[in-house]
């Protein structure tokens, strides 16, 4: 992606990596594990990855470190991703746009109509942690192609 970018946008790419996980990361997702019910297959993922950040793609996409999750979890507390109030989340991520990917505690993800968590509305993007990645690949691979991300 970033080869072509300068050439395409007429100015340098930014930051756009996926950093694999460190020790302190693996430590981080096992603590987020025995904290809150976390979706296994979030727990595996930031044991394997640090954090994703593409500023270009779009917008931006991006996945939090397992640390500000944390943080987040900590400072702000859980979403809630039903009406009934009886399900909870965790902010894993955001776009460039402002709005917060929240991953539910059944492991599917939901994305903010807004750029606030007051009053949160959200829409379930994608019924799994894999799934969504899959869609993050996708608008990854448009933005390669024409341009364009899609809708993530």
């Amino acid at each position: 992606m970033t080869g072509e970018f300068e050439h395409r946008h007429g100015f340098p790419p930014g930051t756009n990596h996926v950093r694999l996980a460190g020790h302190d990361d693996q430590a981080a997702a096992r603590t987020l594990a025995q904290v809150t019910a976390t979706p296994a297959d979030l727990v595996t993922f930031y044991e394997s990855i640090g954090d994703v950040t593409w500023e270009d793609v779009g917008n931006g996409y991006f996945l939090d470190p397992v640390g500000d999750v944390l943080l987040q979890l900590q400072e702000y507390g859980v979403v809630d991703v039903d009406t009934d109030r009886k399900s909870c989340g965790l902010v894993i991520g955001s776009n460039g746009g402002g709005l917060i990917y929240v991953a539910g505690p059944d492991g599917a993800v939901y994305r903010t109509r807004t750029a606030s968590l007051d009053e949160a509305e959200l829409d379930e993007v994608a019924d799994d942690l894999r799934q969504f990645l899959e869609l993050l690949e996708h608008s990854l691979t448009r933005f390669n192609a024409d341009g364009e991300p899609g809708y993530l």
